[in-house]
């Protein structure tokens, strides 16, 4: 069974996000502080962590960067949850290593929906290829796996999608709006500035190999084979 660790400080947010997880077949596994996050992530290495902001100890985005640094840990998809709305908080969230963000209030529905679409991000991306290489880029699909030259680079479920499917689209103008319905599977536009966040970790990690993205201004992405 599907192991999700819910992280909240608050018993009524833990009951209910608990309730309906479980009534979607999932195992639920609960902490209320940071350090008892840290802890249960690494003893039970779970399938995906819901992930509160506000935590005692060690807040959320803390507990979101430790995690990501930790190599037991660092693959492990993460929704933030908060009551900020502000974006300069769902923006720091993503550079931290989040993978989606989720805003108090939201509906069970939501949550469950947000779940189910990430952890379908952790699955093989269709292909019709094994291997994507460009110059010292190598993309292994089944391995889920990136080198770039004898580096291994370590991606997270949504930034190895993003950039599968910037490379399948080689020349291909992606539009903001296109990458977060086929990404991360939003039926509304809700912040396009979560693409940019992802873009800009992905080329971070990526170093060299960064060139390939290109960025066309007022539009969206391309990943230039010919760099």
């Amino acid at each position: 069974m599907t192991k999700i660790l819910v992280v909240d400080d608050e018993p009524d947010a833990l009951e209910l996000i608990d309730f309906n997880l479980k009534n979607a077949g999932y195992k639920v596994i609960t902490a209320a502080t940071g350090t008892e996050a840290i802890q249960r992530a690494r003893f039970h290495a779970p399938s995906l962590i819901l992930l509160d902001v506000m935590l005692p100890e060690v807040d959320g985005m803390e507990v979101c960067k430790i995690l990501r640094r930790d190599e037991t840990t660092s693959g492990i998809p993460i929704i933030m949850l908060t009551a900020k709305a502000a974006e300069i908080d769902r923006v720091l969230g993503l550079e931290l290593g989040a993978d989606d963000y989720l805003t108090k209030p939201f509906s069970p529905r939501e949550l469950v929906l947000r779940v189910k679409n990430l952890l379908r991000r952790r699955e093989q991306p269709e292909a019709h290829q094994e291997q994507i290489r460009f110059g010292d880029l190598v993309i292994d699909i089944p391995r889920h796996q990136v080198i770039v030259g004898d580096e291994k680079i370590d991606l997270t479920a949504t930034e190895f999608k993003l950039l599968v499917l910037l490379a399948q689209r080689a020349g291909r103008v992606q539009s903001r709006d296109r990458l977060l319905k086929e990404v991360w599977d939003y039926d509304s536009l809700i912040d396009t500035r979560t693409v940019d966040t992802h873009v800009r970790r992905v080329r971070d990690k990526l170093g060299s190999a960064a060139r390939f993205i290109d960025t066309v201004r007022g539009v969206g992405y391309r990943f230039c084979d010919d760099a």
